[in-house]
């Protein structure tokens, strides 16, 4: 509403936000998702990964050594409750032949003002996992399955 009222009459309206939004950090949809659709801006989520809790890579409240959770302001992010949550959500995707990483973006590009994600990638196995993960696409049963998850 704020970037809205800051345009200019006759001025360049914006386009899109970017908002921190993942399977652990919600945020966006305590009204930013419907403020979106309402002014059709689209939400381009950065951290999808929530700094990669959700690669499916770690399992245990011990901070890494390396990666971007090894960063003492998102290290608080392996908390036992995360990794219980992980754990559930990567056990529900793999049932369904998929990975956490998948999961994460998919849930995401579930949200209709989500216009892409984005995903970091160090490595080109990265960029290729990044890039698969955006063939899923979650029905309406299974984001409300993923969402009684969450809850």
């Amino acid at each position: 509403q704020e970037a809205e009222r800051a345009v200019a009459q006759g001025g360049a309206r914006f386009v899109a936000v970017q908002n921190e939004f993942s399977l652990v950090h919600r945020d966006p949809e305590q009204g930013v998702l419907a403020e979106c659709e309402r002014q059709g801006i689209a939400l381009i989520p950065f951290f999808p990964l929530a700094s990669g809790l959700l690669t499916g890579k770690y399992n245990t409240v011990e901070k890494p050594t390396e990666g971007r959770l090894a960063e003492d302001r998102y290290a608080g992010r392996l908390s036992k409750e995360n990794l219980e949550l992980v754990g559930h959500l990567s056990g529900w995707a793999e049932a369904r032949g998929h990975t956490m990483l998948e999961l994460a973006f998919a849930w995401l590009l579930a949200h209709r003002p989500v216009a892409s994600v984005i995903a970091g990638a160090t490595k080109p196995s990265q960029v290729r996992a990044n890039a698969k993960a955006g063939d899923w696409e979650l029905s309406d049963a299974e984001v409300s399955e993923v969402n009684a998850l969450l809850n």
